[in-house]
């Protein structure tokens, strides 16, 4: 008759389960880049993009979050990617840069949507980068127009691109339809009912995506620690 053997924990199940029960107050210290697809200053039509960036940051920073804003403004037209700059020879701007995303949990992008696409500024905030700033790291994405639609086509456009960067995205998204109805030029919820949910309703809307982005991020975060991935998929 076989001996039962001693069920032992392994390392890794031991940090598996230590992490489970301590997700609640680890998940409200992420380190998050937003990365934000406007560069308009003037209209019309109306200037959309910085009351869309902070709700977005606000909601964040709500949730316990360090945000650091990256602002497309603040790149030129890509002329050489980060990469095939030899060690420590990037622009100081770029390694910058560079620094904050590879020190992130996750990353935030907030698009309009232009021609069906995400918008070039934020295409080209992400071009000056390769997988291996963003990799092993979940993303989620945020799109708003002044229209119906709310910039959907970007977002699903835009999976394919921080796909292919590593940064996989969660499956929910955030959609903002006639978003200078929704939000005010601060960045608070617009308020037309009666019942004054809309906030409340916005934010569970928000949440959806941001408690996914949160799951990923603190997993991806954890596993880091016990495997180094880039050990099996190192840099090109």
């Amino acid at each position: 008759m076989m001996k039962k053997r001693p069920f032992v924990l392994s390392r890794l199940s031991k940090l598996i389960i230590s992490s489970s029960c301590s997700f609640s107050s680890v998940a409200s210290g992420l380190n998050i880049a937003l990365i934000t697809g406007s560069t308009r200053t003037s209209g019309p039509p109306t200037v959309l993009g910085p009351r869309v960036n902070t709700f977005i940051q606000t909601t964040l920073e709500e949730r316990g979050h360090t945000i650091t804003h990256i602002d497309p403004k603040e790149f030129t037209l890509l002329q050489k990617p980060a990469f095939a700059y030899a060690p420590l020879k990037a622009p100081q701007e770029l390694q910058e840069c560079q620094s904050i995303l590879q020190q992130a949990d996750a990353y935030v992008c907030v698009t309009p949507e232009y021609n069906h696409s995400p918008s070039p500024a934020l295409m080209n905030v992400l071009n000056h980068f390769g997988s291996s700033t963003f990799s092993f790291k979940p993303s989620a994405i945020v799109t708003y127009s002044a229209g119906q639609w709310g910039g959907t086509r970007a977002g699903v456009a835009l999976r394919t691109t921080l796909s292919e960067l590593g940064a996989l995205p969660v499956s929910a998204m955030i959609h903002i339809p006639k978003a200078q109805e929704v939000i005010n030029r601060d960045g608070s919820i617009v308020v037309t009912s009666e019942a004054n949910d809309e906030e409340e309703r916005w934010q569970k809307y928000c949440s959806r995506t941001f408690s996914q982005l949160e799951w990923w991020a603190v997993a991806a975060r954890n596993h880091r620690v016990v495997v180094d991935p880039f050990d099996e998929s190192p840099v090109f």
